[in-house]
């Protein structure tokens, strides 16, 4: 029964603050003058004229005053009330009058109660209001204390996951670089062995090439690694880049002496800051890219030039060009999986490029020619240079 009847007053509230607040307030004054009228008029008939009408009246402003806004309409009410008092029960009746001995008193006390009932109720009001907007704002504050103490841990989780997976491939790849070098060198030696049948001479070519190509992945997972996460530091001097190029492009060549690359260079002198090693590396890396997984031996081209204020790098190949996935990955400048690639090695090789030419504060593009295969593009600022 209690519950219906909450659920009824909330019913009731809900359906009321729904009218205009001036209309709502004099309703319910209204009302309740007009249920008290009403009560001390059945009293009024039993008690004579001891009907005790001023505290029907006193409670009605009292409910007045907890159900309205403010104080006017409960201070209107007690002065209406003291005025119904006087006309309509207590005598002479349907006439105003104060000739009755210690009325006037009564009436004042009645009104100045009423008033003072009027301003506690808007006290306690206001109170309530005050601790109900407190109480929210502690929700939000604790729910937001929350939210962020939880993107706090996911971050401090995803760090730590990114640290151990970053710690695991550089011991890792210095585990292998030892093996791997060993076994190259003594291919090596063994390839200058007169006494290596030729078939062997194939396979133990094959062999080397496979393990070359190894140790620039390790290579390659070290500097991306150590980049990311700032442990190499770039030592940037003033290097023409055609040098850096010219060295990158003899090393590519004494690793694939059968593959073709052609060499265009700019009319400017490119002289810049750069971290000559890792640029070398980056040209590298799009070298051996466009040899191994492009499918052109012959048409591959370093092209070196100027664009505004930055010094351009490209590499060209007419091969099969990239796949959608890649040109995806690369255009949204996310850096490429280490384990996502079907071709090996080359996930790897770029976001080595990637990690190094945003180290410089340059940029790295890619994408197919129309008419045909592969365009690798990185630009390095050369703002100030001549």
């Amino acid at each position: 029964m209690l519950q219906h009847l909450k659920d009824l007053y909330h019913w009731v509230d809900v359906q009321g603050h729904r009218i205009p607040a001036i209309p709502r307030n004099l309703g319910i004054t209204a009302l309740f003058l007009c249920a008290a009228y009403w009560a001390s008029s059945i009293l009024i008939t039993h008690t004579g004229g001891e009907n005790n009408s001023a505290l029907v009246f006193v409670l009605a402003v009292s409910l007045i005053s907890l159900l309205t806004s403010g104080y006017v309409y409960g201070i209107a009410a007690s002065i209406i009330g003291a005025l119904f008092i006087n006309i309509y029960f207590m005598e002479p009746y349907d006439a105003f009058s104060l000739s009755r001995t210690g009325y006037p008193v009564a009436m004042l006390s009645m009104v100045a109660i009423s008033c003072v009932i009027c301003a506690l109720t808007a006290r306690v009001k206001k109170q309530a209001t005050e601790a109900v907007r407190r109480e929210k704002n502690a929700r939000a504050l604790y729910e937001q204390n929350e939210k962020l103490n939880a993107e706090k841990t996911a971050i401090q989780l995803q760090s730590d996951r990114v640290a151990i997976r970053e710690n695991i491939l550089r011991a890792v790849s210095h585990d292998l670089r030892t093996p791997l070098t060993s076994i190259s060198g003594a291919v090596a030696v063994l390839l200058a062995s007169p006494e290596v049948s030729p078939k062997n001479i194939s396979m133990l070519n094959d062999i080397k090439q496979d393990a070359d190509g190894l140790i620039v992945m390790v290579e390659n997972l070290l500097s991306v690694t150590r980049v990311q996460d700032g442990t190499i530091p770039l030592k940037k001097r003033e290097e023409m880049l055609e040098e850096v190029a010219g060295d990158a492009l003899l090393t590519t060549r004494r690793r694939f002496p059968d593959f073709h690359v052609e060499l265009d260079l700019s009319e400017d002198i490119l002289y810049l800051p750069m971290d000559p090693l890792l640029i070398k590396q980056v040209i590298v890396n799009l070298l051996e890219n466009a040899i191994r997984h492009s499918g052109d031996r012959d048409h591959i081209t370093l092209r070196l030039y100027r664009q505004e204020d930055w010094a351009v790098v490209e590499v060209r190949d007419q091969g099969h060009g990239l796949s959608p996935e890649v040109l995806q990955a690369i255009q949204a400048g996310q850096a490429m999986p280490l384990s996502g690639d079907a071709t090996r090695g080359m996930g790897i090789g770029l976001s080595v490029c990637q990690s190094i030419i945003q180290a410089h504060g340059g940029f790295f593009t890619a994408g197919n020619h129309p008419s045909g295969g592969a365009v690798f593009r990185f630009g390095l600022s050369a703002a100030g240079t001549a």
